[in-house]
């Protein structure tokens, strides 16, 4: 899937960094990514950013719920 054809709310990977974030938008070239569990947006390239997969998905969220319980995460 292009990854400007990634629907708002999915999960995605900006290649470059690494990062898993949720799609917030599409402006101009680029994506607009925001990590999971709340934070700052960035602009990643689409040619960079992938669908996450489904133990990326797992990963994330255990590691935000993680954090939540100890205080650490909104």
């Amino acid at each position: 899937m292009n990854a400007t054809n990634l629907p708002i709310g999915s999960c995605a990977v900006d290649t470059r960094t690494g990062q898993l974030g949720i799609v917030m938008g599409h402006e101009g070239p680029y994506v607009q990514l925001r990590p999971y569990g709340g934070g700052r947006e960035w602009d990643a390239h689409p040619d960079a950013v992938r669908a996450a997969t489904q133990a990326e998905r797992l990963g994330a969220a255990t590691a935000h719920a993680d954090a939540r319980g100890r205080g650490e995460a909104p």
